[in-house]
């Protein structure tokens, strides 16, 4: 266990994440140009996509559509789950808890890479298609997410006593929907590029492969590297901010992952998958992004600070994760199982 936490947290993903941060603190000039982030987020997304697409693509739809299912309601849930917990308990301002939900209705791909390193150890198997909900799970989050955010903000500009045709579904309800809200949810850049790509994946398989491994495979944990850099930036120069919230933020970042792991193991026992892919579907649900979902609120969300929703995703529930939750979520599933 020492060894994956080690090899983890010396990878040179998260080793230039923290040049980033050292490099704003002390004032350094290097600077992204703006273009260059905008290009490299896009890249991540379909990249992200479509290789999840790629990996379903193997097997039967019977084999796989309840594990599908369970996913896609976890990353449905618990965006709601931590925009209550933000906005009710936290009182964190709108567009930060939006990020947060996001961040952590999405997952840390190193962190299930090493809960896979640490099933192998362990000698338990788990079903392969297992790799395919890590990219499963990211657009019901985002595209969740920005859907809430976009009903709260109508609901703050528009008094709900307009008329329906003007409003949209106006019943007396809070949610309220109109089509210009689903559009820009289901159409935003950031979701159609995941779930385009995931699906693009899905339906040309194996023979996709030689067209794009070479710029979406071979060169993705470079590109990763350089986004992983921009926000170490991005969150070096804003890293102060974080001290308004104090240890709320702290106590978030380790409470949350027991919780909604918990949740996603109980979700993959009920839907049939083995102590090694209930495991495995806890850590999709308990961990945080630090790529897709920060690659998508860079451009749909700017105002959210990610000194916020990368600084706890990478510094507070990344290493919990790490240390604490793998084991945690593999013990769980014994016990159910």
């Amino acid at each position: 266990m020492s060894e994956i936490i080690i090899q983890n947290l010396i990878s040179p993903v998260v080793l230039f994440f923290l040049l980033g941060i050292i490099a704003a603190t002390f004032k350094s000039d290097l600077q992204f140009p703006k273009g260059l982030t905008e290009a490299l987020s896009m890249y991540l997304l379909i990249a992200i996509g479509i290789k999840g697409g790629i990996e379903l693509s193997h097997y039967h739809l019977e084999a796989v559509i309840g594990p599908v299912i369970g996913t896609i309601f976890l990353g449905m849930l618990i965006p709601v789950i931590v925009l209550m917990i933000t906005r009710l308990f936290m009182k964190v301002d709108l567009k930060n808890s939006i990020a947060l939900a996001a961040t952590y209705g999405s997952t840390s791909i190193v962190t299930y890479g090493a809960a896979v390193s640490f099933l192998e150890k362990s000698g338990t198997t788990y079903e392969g298609f297992m790799n395919a909900m890590v990219v499963l799970k990211e657009s019901p989050a985002i595209l969740v997410s920005l859907l809430l955010l976009s009903i709260i903000e109508r609901q703050q500009a528009v008094p709900t006593t307009l008329s329906s045709k003007r409003v949209g579904i106006v019943s007396g309800h809070q949610g309220l929907i109109d089509k210009e809200v689903l559009k820009e949810s289901f159409f935003g850049k950031s979701i159609i590029l995941l779930l385009g790509s995931l699906i693009i994946g899905l339906v040309v398989g194996e023979r996709a492969i030689p067209m794009v491994q070479p710029l979406f495979i071979d060169l993705y944990q470079s590109v990763l590297i350089l986004f992983l850099l921009y926000m170490g930036l991005t969150v070096g120069e804003r890293l102060p901010e974080v001290k308004k919230h104090g240890i709320k933020l702290i106590l978030f970042g380790v409470l949350t992952p027991i919780l909604l792991g918990a949740l996603g193991v109980l979700v993959g026992t009920l839907a049939g998958l083995s102590v090694g892919g209930a495991t495995l579907m806890g850590i999709l649900a308990g961990s945080a992004s630090y790529i897709a979902a920060p690659a998508a609120l860079r451009t749909s969300v700017p105002e959210a600070n990610p000194s916020i929703y990368l600084g706890l995703s990478l510094g507070v529930t990344f290493p919990f994760n790490l240390i604490f939750g793998i084991p945690l979520y593999f013990e769980f599933a014994k016990l159910l199982h």
